[in-house]
This record gives C-alpha cells, sequence and structure tokens, in this order.
C-alpha cells in the first residue's frame, strides 16, 4: 500500500465489495459473540498479529480495509518486521500498535480483542491454544497445525473456550468461488466424483545451511518457541524453514492446504479412507527435506477422489495457471482459477467463464488485499455474532489434515487406511508416531 494512501481512501477502495451477495457455504457454524473491554464501541475489535515479515504484513493491510478492525499489538521476534508493520499501520492512519514480541506477554494484554498468526507453521497451533485460553478469539493462518495432534486440540480448545476461530484459507470467502462451489453442489456438472488441484512454481535452491551467529534483530529463542533447540543457521529465516520438518509442513500445507479445501468443500466429504503419496526432493540437493515434485491422492467413501500434484521447482502451468483445482462430474467439469472458473461440457468444450472482478485489480489497495479483506470482515462479523464464519476451525483442521496425511504417507512410503469418521490412521504404529511431535521443555500447548 503507498505511504499517501490514508485509512478513509484504504477502507472505502477495500470495503467496496465486503458482504456483497456473499453465499454462506454449508460448512459454516454460528459464532458467540464478543464481549468487548469496557468502553470499546460496539462494533470495534482490537486486533493484534503475530508474525508480520510476510503473510502477517499482508493480513495488516487486510485488517486495515476492514470496517471495525483496530490493530492494537504486533508480535514479532524480528524487531526490524516490527518496526515496518508499525510504521505502515501508522502512515496509513491507523494508529500505532504496541510492540510486545512475546506471544505469552500478548495473551495476557487487556487491549486486544483477537489475535491474527501468521508466523512460522510451528508456531500455529500453539500461539492459538495459548490465545484461545487466555480468552482471546484467533485467525490462525493455514495450516493450523504442524501435525495432526496439535489440530485436534485446537479444535477442542476453541469448543471448551467457545471463542472464535478462522482459518486463513481466504479462498472461501471470494465470491466468484463461492458461486463456483454452488455450481458443483446444484448438479450444474452431474454427479462430482474427482477434484484434481495442484501447484507449480520455480523456487530455487535453498542450499546447504552452516552454523552462524544469530542475527542482533532476531530472538531466535522465541522464534524456536515451542520446537526443540537446533542451531541458528544461515539459511533458515525468514523462508525457507518451511521445507525443514522441524519447523515446517512443506509444500502440501503451505499452498497445497488452500487447493485441498476447495476440493473437499466441492465434493462434500470428510476424512479420507485411504492416502498415498509419491514424490521426492528431484530438482536439486540441499536441505529441503519435502518433495519438491509430489503426488498425493486422497479416496473418499461414496466413490469420490481428490488428487493433490505440486511442482516446487518448475513453474510450468498444468490447465494455463499456477495453482487450481477441477472438478470432474458425469457432465462436465467445472475449474476454479483464483477468483474466476470455467465450466467444461463432457467433451472438454468451454460452456462459460468468469473472471476476477475487475474492480479487485483496479483497486488502490489491489485484488490480494480486497479478496483477502472479506475473509478478515467474515471473521470480525463472526465475533460480534452477525456473521457464520466461512473456515471455522473444525473445518479447517479437516482440510489441514488432508496434507498431513499426504506428508506423512510420503515419509513412510506406505498407503494410509485411514477413520473416515477421525481421519486417524489405523493399523500402521509407525505411521502414528509422526501424528504429533515433540516439544521443547515448558512450552507443550495445553492438551497436547
Amino acid at each position: 500500500m503507498p505511504h499517501s494512501l490514508d485509512r478513509r481512501s484504504f477502507l472505502k477502495s477495500a470495503s467496496a465489495g465486503l458482504g456483497a451477495g456473499l453465499v454462506v457455504p454449508a460448512v459454516a457454524a454460528a459464532a458467540p459473540a464478543i464481549r468487548l473491554q469496557p468502553g470499546a464501541a460496539a462494533d470495534r475489535v482490537r486486533v493484534a498479529i503475530m508474525g508480520v515479515n510476510s503473510r502477517g504484513s499482508q493480513l495488516a493491510r487486510a485488517f486495515l480495509a476492514t470496517p471495525g478492525a483496530a490493530i492494537t499489538a504486533i508480535c514479532d521476534v524480528d524487531t526490524r518486521a516490527a518496526a515496518r508493520a508499525i510504521e505502515m499501520i501508522s502512515t496509513a492512519g491507523g494508529g500505532t500498535p504496541q510492540a510486545i514480541p512475546d506471544i505469552r506477554k500478548l495473551v495476557e494484554s487487556p487491549d486486544v480483542d483477537a489475535i491474527a498468526i501468521a508466523a512460522p507453521d510451528h508456531w500455529h497451533a500453539p500461539a492459538a491454544i495459548l490465545a484461545l485460553n487466555a480468552g482471546k478469539h484467533v485467525y490462525v493462518e493455514k495450516p493450523c497445525s504442524h501435525n495432526p495432534r496439535e489440530g485436534e486440540v485446537l479444535v477442542e480448545t476453541q469448543k471448551r473456550t467457545g471463542k472464535v476461530v478462522q482459518m486463513g484459507n481466504q479462498r472461501r470467502s471470494w465470491p466468484n468461488v463461492q458461486k463456483a462451489i454452488g455450481l458443483v453442489h446444484g448438479g450444474r456438472i452431474g454427479r462430482v466424483y474427482h477434484a484434481r488441484t495442484w501447484y507449480a512454481n520455480a523456487r530455487t535452491s535453498i542450499g546447504l545451511g552452516k552454523p552462524a551467529t544469530v542475527p542482533p534483530w532476531l530472538d531466535f529463542e522465541l522464534w524456536q518457541g515451542p520446537a526443540p533447540r537446533r542451531p541458528f543457521l544461515d539459511n533458515l529465516v525468514h523462508y525457507e524453514w518451511h521445507w525443514r520438518w522441524h519447523w515446517g509442513t512443506g509444500e502440501a500445507a503451505n499452498n497445497g492446504t488452500h487447493m485441498f479445501d476447495l476440493a473437499r468443500w466441492g465434493l462434500q466429504v470428510e476424512h479420507p479412507s485411504r492416502v498415498t503419496s509419491a514424490g521426492g526432493r528431484y530438482h536439486f540437493t540441499d536441505d529441503w527435506e519435502f518433495p519438491d515434485t509430489q503426488v498425493v491422492t486422497l479416496e473418499y467413501p461414496d466413490r469420490k477422489l481428490i488428487s493433490w500434484e505440486s511442482m516446487s521447482s518448475n513453474a510450468f502451468k498444468p490447465q494455463g495457471t499456477g495453482v487450481g483445482v477441477t472438478f470432474h462430474g458425469e457432465q462436465g467439469s467445472i475449474m476454479i482459477d483464483g477468483d474466476g472458473y470455467t465450466v467444461y461440457d463432457l467433451k472438454g468444450g468451454v460452456v462459460e467463464t468468469i473472471k476476477t472482478d475487475p474492480g479487485a485489480t483496479t483497486s488502490q489497495v489491489g485484488p490480494a488485499v480486497r479478496l483477502d479483506a472479506l475473509h478478515t470482515a467474515n471473521f470480525l462479523d463472526g465475533i460480534r455474532g452477525k456473521a457464520q464464519l466461512f473456515t471455522p476451525i473444525d473445518g479447517g483442521h479437516v482440510s489441514t489434515m488432508m496434507a498431513h496425511l499426504g506428508n506423512i504417507a510420503w515419509k513412510t512410503g506406505r498407503a494410509l487406511t485411514c477413520d473416515p469418521t477421525t481421519g486417524r490412521i489405523q493399523g500402521d504404529a509407525d505411521a502414528m508416531k509422526l501424528w504429533g511431535r515433540e516439544y521443547e521443555k515448558g512450552w507443550a500447548p495445553k492438551g497436547v
């Protein structure tokens, strides 16, 4: 967002489409009303953001574009990132948030009603559980957990506390995606039996990390948080942790969660009965511990299949787009690309194409922020008791589990048989060893 853009212009351009003809998905769940701190305006929700170096900075812009949101605190272990975020928010007319680098202190703040979590993956569920137990509402980025057990505990904690938890699968809030899913559910292509998803990028090698001195701007102890301690490496922050099992969840959870979620939504399925995965680190030889090339298949009762294909280091675009999902039915197919979709007949001929709203591409705050702001607005309205959540955490957990199961199937080199009611792996004790993780002493989330 340009520094010359004040909050009034920001809100006007970003909120033009908020709430316009949105379709509530079948998986939505009612949310309890917030109890704001004494003296707060009726609709004002005070939000803190944890992790603002990358995705969290985008979320800050989305919350700035969301009516009734006030960003009151920034939580980041990188002092440079925190300062940049505070300056951006202040320049936009959003006030000057506090800098509170320790999440354990942030959750105790009386000036915060909700916390948006965009820290590294190993922090997602532990931070969310801390926040819920402190009485805060939570917006947690995908994946909502680093491993399946954390996700189970997160769902249990939300139910126990009754607080609102939305996962950042923002495509559930995008208008044309909702319309496309409505067509799938409405029988436009007949009975739907297969959702094919994919992602392609041209990520480069992360090299071989060497032990290095922790930079003065980074609190590496807090960065590690719940993860058992490891030496600092020169190729770890701020992004390459994604590809290390100790902190990250690989491409399947990093980008696959979005597509897995849309596929599951369209097919109206819950947990799979069988999961397979093949692939490896084929493009480079380096510290990357997950596949850069991966195919995951998830089989469901009632003759339904979801497949995921990722190429992290080759940006060839299947069907002309680098990320998408195509639903195949008995009478045709529907492909979702961004906030647009195309309907095909059974022979592959184009029947209808709907592209992303041109207004989103001309907005001063950019299309990504406008579309993200639909999801943050839904979150805040859920807190106020005015709307059902588009991605409540119980559904977000089920979608995240798809990525976890794919990674476990790849790690073990075996097909997994799963309980379609709970998603738990059956008859494979070795695979179940990957269901959870070890934690640094004193850092294990409550209930894990």
